[in-house]
């Protein structure tokens, strides 16, 4: 009797599994993917400061593991019955925090075959970089539990990236006054990768604050 008993309540369980499916843990999906990319712009800070080949290849590898994380959360999504949040919005976020990675992975990748060192510029951009991220950080953890606040980190990227956009247009004024023009342009190139970066960051932040106004 018992284990009949047992049994009709698993073929219950996978009748409701069927009827209503579990919705995946989108916020905490996205708060795992965020952490993953304030590592990878840890680490790029980190290559800024100390230019090492050992650093560029953990970044690397690091943007490996964080692009296995997007595709999981693009699977999920693309699987989901329903969603706790607009499911574009979820598609947006993801997305955009990808699209930081790529350019960090880029902005490293192209330094090390152009031959260009890091310089006090794309340090501070980096660091605005850093700033912003950890922002997006704090304010997709807070979605799931105090929606409202999250507002407050989505500016704070906002800021972060028009920082590191006036940082872009100081190092531009500044790189072509000299002759050395294969070297400006090369050097014009990257900047352009590290505020490409601020601007997805940007994009994330814009989407964060649509989250919060919708589910607050």
């Amino acid at each position: 009797m018992n284990a009949a008993f047992k049994a009709s309540q698993t073929l219950l369980a996978r009748i409701l599994d069927r009827v209503f499916p579990k919705v995946p843990d989108f916020f905490h999906m996205l708060s795992e993917q965020n952490l993953k990319v304030a590592h990878t712009v840890d680490l790029l800070v980190e290559y800024m400061e100390h230019d090492g080949p050992e650093v560029a290849d953990a970044l690397k590898l690091d943007v490996h593991e964080a692009d296995l994380i997007k595709a999981r959360n693009l699977h999920e999504l693309n699987d989901a019955f329903s969603t706790p949040i607009d499911r574009e919005d979820i598609y947006r976020a993801i997305m955009a925090l990808d699209d930081i990675v790529m350019y960090c992975k880029t902005t490293v990748h192209e330094m090390d075959v152009l031959g260009v060192k890091p310089d006090p510029f794309l340090r501070d951009i980096s660091h605005c970089l850093k700033e912003g991220v950890e922002a997006l950080s704090s304010g997709f953890a807070k979605l799931a539990t105090t929606p409202a606040a999250a507002a407050h980190d989505a500016d704070a990227a906002r800021k972060a990236e028009r920082r590191a956009e006036k940082q872009y247009r100081i190092a531009l004024s500044t790189l072509f006054e000299g002759n050395d023009y294969v070297s400006m342009f090369k050097r014009r190139e990257i900047y352009r990768h590290l505020t490409n970066a601020a601007h997805h960051m940007a994009q994330c932040a814009n989407t964060l604050h649509d989250i919060v106004v919708k589910i607050s």
